[in-house]
């Protein structure tokens, strides 16, 4: 008969000459494990303390085999029934998910090589047994990582590897009393000796795990409560979860979300599918497909089947299949594999207002959105809306890029397009879009008025579903819904809602300043400017051509069109007898000109400039006058008459000061900055060096009073080029600093570019071990 492996243990012991303390201390296992193997309590403990024990007893080669041998032996074992829980069939063309693996395959290698130090304080083999959650859409991939993952791990779980389908997503999801006898069958416990109670036999489940080094797949859960008694407790085993769900009130679990493939890795995948040679004879339709696909496996394995299934097809032809967005869901379907079926599992598990806000929300035009638009769509108030904001990204069907944003997956915001089309009729649709619209166009014509000297905070009692409170939130919600109060705006103008259309422009005029680098601002214009043509208002068409004029010359560079705009604009101005509009389509003209960076057009737009501050000094307009007189001074210095800007800047200042100037204070107080910049440029020509880092001081002050980053930054680059020459090097680098935050916020590269070189001269320069 075999020794067992306690008289084993205890022989070898005391042939090392080794007290229970001494073998304790050395090989980090408690006193009490050892005392309970030696009496035979603990008849087969787990590779890792027999390792620490042999290893403590400085056993050779065969001593360590037997030792190990009667430890295996003592461990009881039961015949799983065949098939039972047998994972199923992998894909050979599995690809991507590099990480994920690694990942799985780092926390499989903790129960195969946890240090004994973790038996030794606890006294049992009760280190934690690993569970990892993998979470993700419909079609992401959950259950071939799973099932990859099984064989990839293979090595490390000799013990059996087991998978069972919750079937989360059935109308009745399996009840974890089920999975539990099925589980058990699988581990070798026969019927009759599968407790009738669930707590029981989910006692009996984590007794078992517990000696057993195993790979319990449990795929496509519904919710936490389903898989809590199926978790083990201990032990060496490890339990890999998949669910729709991320199952986050799960306690000690790793939490695995997946995203969708990359672009490269897409491609790989159809590679992979149809093989490298039909790939390689049209690698740009491969990209197409995996692009309208969106990356997501099941779409693309989809699409890879259906060409393998038409030898005659390319991929080019079936990415202009896809191309059509009213059939692209159904089209990707072949066999029993279908999108369109996979998103439904999702969408039948939702709460009634998650479907209603799911439908309703294919007519949001903005790549993503937020609770208030939900909530006017869907009808809800504001909890709800986020309540069932959060249902649908637990269910896969919504992401969420970061808090209080949402955004669909391409082919999700199709099947949701779909099941409105199905499921509402066509005026519930239309009154929700014109809902939608109406207040889009609304929360945009107030958030804007926030930046309008003659507006600022919205009217009392005036209320929304968002908070503008303060220019920062105003210009946040600008920002944030620009594609979506932009796509209201074109349906307004398409509908001949001209008044409107006017009245939202207007509200952006000086908002347009701060976020030049939007790049729609021409489009907002050209609609505004086109609408207001169509009411016969030769005035209110004037002034948006100008405002277009200033669109083409400084968010586009287009100076031809930008100078062609204005001039327009002052042949309706004079039609209409409006000198005030003739003096600003002037003044926009010259800015035009000065794109073009010759003498001629600088010579025409100084001309152009003194003829609008003579059209609103008779407009009696104050703030015209301003800036018509600081675009003199700018064509005089561009003239390189630098003798004469500065005159003109120090005439303008005193001017400007004189509290009998009049003008909106804010307004002016920028004409102020400006007019200091204006001088500071010109003592900086001179070579005044101290005078124009002084003047561009002040300017500064002024300036940032209502701050424009473009106009801001460039005066601080200005002043570091002066603080250069003055050698206060250290002074120049901190405004170069400043503007380029600046630069980069306004996402203006070029001048960015520029202030990085300049950054790039002034550091400092290593010699013999010493800087200078």
């Amino acid at each position: 008969m075999a020794e067992s492996f306690g008289t084993m243990l205890r022989s070898l012991r005391h042939a090392a000459g080794l007290t229970i303390e001494e073998l304790s201390h050395a090989s980090g296992v408690s006193v009490r494990a050892i005392g309970d193997m030696e009496r035979g309590a603990s008849r087969g403990p787990q590779r890792r303390t027999v390792e620490a024990l042999a290893e403590a007893l400085r056993l050779d080669e065969p001593r360590r085999t037997a030792l190990s041998d009667a430890a295996r032996a003592g461990r009881p074992r039961q015949d799983a029934a065949p098939g039972a829980c047998e994972p199923p069939r992998g894909v050979g063309d599995f690809t991507g998910r590099e990480r994920e693996l690694r990942l799985l395959r780092d926390l499989a290698a903790r129960t195969a090589e946890d240090a004994p130090a973790v038996v030794a304080a606890s006294g049992a083999e009760d280190a934690p047994a690993v569970v990892a959650a993998v979470s993700g859409a419909a079609g992401i991939g959950k259950t071939a990582l799973a099932v990859r993952a099984a064989a990839h791990l293979a090595d490390l779980f000799p013990d059996g590897r087991f998978y069972l389908d919750l079937r989360g997503m059935d109308p009745v999801p399996l009840d974890p009393g089920t999975a539990l006898s099925r589980l058990l069958n699988a581990l070798g416990v026969a019927e009759r000796r599968i407790p009738a109670d669930e707590e029981d036999r989910a006692g009996q489940y984590r007794a078992l795990l517990r000696g057993r080094r195993c790979l319990v797949i449990l795929d496509n859960a519904a919710h936490e409560a389903q898989v809590r008694p199926l978790l083990p407790a201990e032990g060496p085993s490890m339990t890999l979860v998949t669910s729709r769900r991320p199952l986050a009130g799960l306690e000690g679990v790793h939490q695995v979300p997946l995203a969708h493939l990359a672009a490269g890795e897409s491609a790989a995948l159809l590679r992979a599918i149809v093989g490298a040679e039909r790939a390689d004879a049209d690698p740009d339709g491969v990209a197409q497909v995996a692009d309208l696909c969106g990356n997501l496996p099941l779409a693309l394995r989809i699409a890879g089947n259906r060409l393998q299934s038409r030898p005659g097809w390319t991929a080019g032809h079936l990415a202009a299949r896809l191309g059509d967005e009213g059939r692209r869901v159904e089209s990707l379907a072949a066999g029993d594999l279908s999108v369109a079926a996979a998103f439904a599992l999702s969408y039948r598990q939702l709460s009634a207002s998650a479907r209603r806000g799911f439908r309703r929300l294919a007519l949001a035009a903005a790549p993503d959105f937020g609770v208030p638009m939900t909530a006017v769509l869907a009808e809800l108030g504001p909890d709800e809306a986020e309540d069932a904001l959060e249902e649908l990204v637990d269910l896969g069907l919504l992401q969420s890029p970061y808090p209080g944003r949402y955004r669909f997956h391409d082919l999700v915001r199709l099947f949701a397009r779909a099941r409105l089309s199905d499921e509402e009729p066509m005026t519930a649709q239309r009154q929700a879009r014109r809902r939608m619209d109406d207040w889009l166009l609304e929360v945009a014509t107030v958030a804007g008025r926030w930046f309008e000297p003659d507006y600022g905070a919205p009217p009392s009692g005036w209320s929304s579903l968002v908070e503008l409170d303060s220019a920062r939130q105003a210009q946040e919600w600008l920002q944030a819904e620009g594609a979506a109060w932009l796509a209201a705006l074109r349906q307004a103008a398409r509908a001949g809602e001209h008044a409107r259309v006017v009245e939202v422009a207007e509200a952006m005029h000086w908002f347009s300043d701060l976020w030049m680098h939007w790049g729609h601002w021409p489009e907002v214009f050209e609609l505004s400017s086109g609408a207001a043509r169509e009411t016969g208002d030769r005035v209110q068409e004037a002034v948006h051509l100008n405002y277009l004029s200033w669109a083409r010359t400084y968010c586009q560079g287009r100076h031809d069109e930008g100078e062609r705009t204005a001039l327009r604009a002052l042949e309706l101005a004079r039609e209409a007898g409006d000198v005030r509009q003739q003096g600003w389509a002037l003044t926009y003209a010259t800015w035009a000109l000065w794109g073009r960076d010759d003498r001629r057009a600088t010579e025409t737009g100084l001309e152009h400039a003194r003829r609008a501050a003579e059209c609103f000094r008779q407009a009696g307009d104050p703030e015209g006058y301003a800036q018509a007189m600081l675009s003199v001074g700018n064509g005089l210095r561009r003239l390189g008459r630098i003798e004469e800007t500065v005159r003109h800047g120090l005439e303008l200042l005193e001017r400007l000061r004189d509290p009998a100037f009049g003008g909106t204070p804010v307004i002016v107080a920028h004409a102020v900055g400006a007019a200091l910049d204006l001088l500071s440029d010109g003592y900086f020509a001179l070579g005044r060096w101290q005078e124009a880092a002084d003047h561009y001081r002040e300017a500064l002050v002024e300036l940032r009073k209502r701050p424009i980053n473009r106009a801001t930054a460039q005066t601080l680059t200005n002043l570091g080029r002066a603080l250069v020459e003055l050698g206060r090097r250290k002074e120049a680098r901190e405004a170069f600093q400043e503007a380029l935050e600046l630069y980069e916020a306004s996402a203006d590269a070029v001048r960015a570019a520029r202030v990085t070189a300049e950054l790039t001269r002034l550091a400092p320069v290593t010699t013999h071990g010493a800087t200078g």
